[in-house]
């Protein structure tokens, strides 16, 4: 099904680039263009057929585009909208892929004009792997995972459908959220576990030892710590953009943390049962309930 003739992809890497190939398998956009600042990974995105051309200047790019999608790390939102801003078509529709929304939302508020701020759907597709780049991306990426959609109050509601709509071509389930409330949320269930496998693997790669207890590590590690392999920064630029969020989960986490730590300490054998017993249950629960739902890949 048709949904957009020309489609402009800021960031073509692993996201950017699985959402023009799905798009593309599925026949819902003509023409996908892409803008990045490396030319080598978008000649390798032609060439694999992600995209149909590319612009190393964004304002090219996004040319007579119907969609924009802003794919790249969040911290270069505001430069890349005031790079862009005269350049948009009227009534092209701006989205992103953010992990944060409330950053994006005031550079946006603050970058845009009214008009362009009524059509723009922030946005973010709850997936992804450890890998990135253009290479990494593939089409079944979106597949039954979850794309938050953070709509204005001033947004287009034609707008907002024809998104909804992109993002369920590309099997994805939408649920619509507050700005805050997403980023509070994702602080809790994506940015600090990625938090905490970044602390693990740094910690022990500092320690004398490091040699044998990677050699010795499990499963248990390899299946902790992959998400530690995510791209820097990308990560650097959630928790900036973030910062409030998570902040407060990263302070709750350190008390439940320190539980553990007196519970050793103290010997009580009863208290740590509980501890993990109610952690078994409520993430059996999870499994149960939402396992099968969410993409496996999701990590973002």
């Amino acid at each position: 099904m048709m949904l957009i003739n020309k489609l402009a992809i800021l960031g073509v890497g692993l996201i950017g680039g699985s959402l023009a190939r799905v798009l593309k398998r599925e026949a819902a956009c003509a023409t996908v263009i892409g803008f990045g600042r490396n030319e080598a990974n978008l000649k390798k995105a032609v060439e694999l057929g992600v995209i149909d051309n590319y612009a190393m200047d964004a304002a090219e790019a996004v040319a007579g585009a119907d969609v924009i999608v802003l794919a790249t790390p969040l911290m270069s939102t505001e430069g890349l909208l005031l790079s862009i801003r005269d350049c948009i078509k009227t009534g092209a529709i701006i989205t992103d892929v953010g992990s944060a929304k409330g950053s994006v939302v005031d550079v946006a508020r603050r970058t845009l004009t009214d008009e362009q701020l009524h059509n723009f759907v922030p946005g973010h597709p709850v997936a992804g792997t450890e890998q990135s780049g253009v290479e990494a991306s593939f089409a079944g990426l979106f597949e039954k995972c979850l794309v938050i959609l953070t709509p204005l109050p001033q947004s287009n509601g034609k707008s907002l459908d024809l998104i909804d709509k992109m993002w369920q071509c590309a099997g994805a389930r939408v649920v619509i959220m507050d700005v805050s409330h997403h980023d509070d949320v994702l602080a809790a269930t994506s940015h600090l576990p990625h938090m905490l496998a970044y602390a693990l693997v740094d910690c022990l790669a500092a320690m004398q030892e490091r040699d044998e207890l990677f050699r010795f590590a499990a499963g248990g590690f390899r299946d902790f710590s992959r998400i530690a392999s995510s791209n820097p920064e990308m990560w650097h630029d959630i928790c900036l953009s973030n910062r409030d969020s998570l902040l407060k989960v990263l302070e709750c986490f350190d008390t439940h943390l320190l539980q553990i730590k007196q519970a050793i300490e103290q010997g009580d054998s009863q208290g740590l049962v509980e501890i993990f017993t109610r952690a078994k249950k409520a993430r059996d629960e999870y499994t149960e309930t939402y396992g099968t739902v969410t993409n496996i890949n999701a990590i973002e």
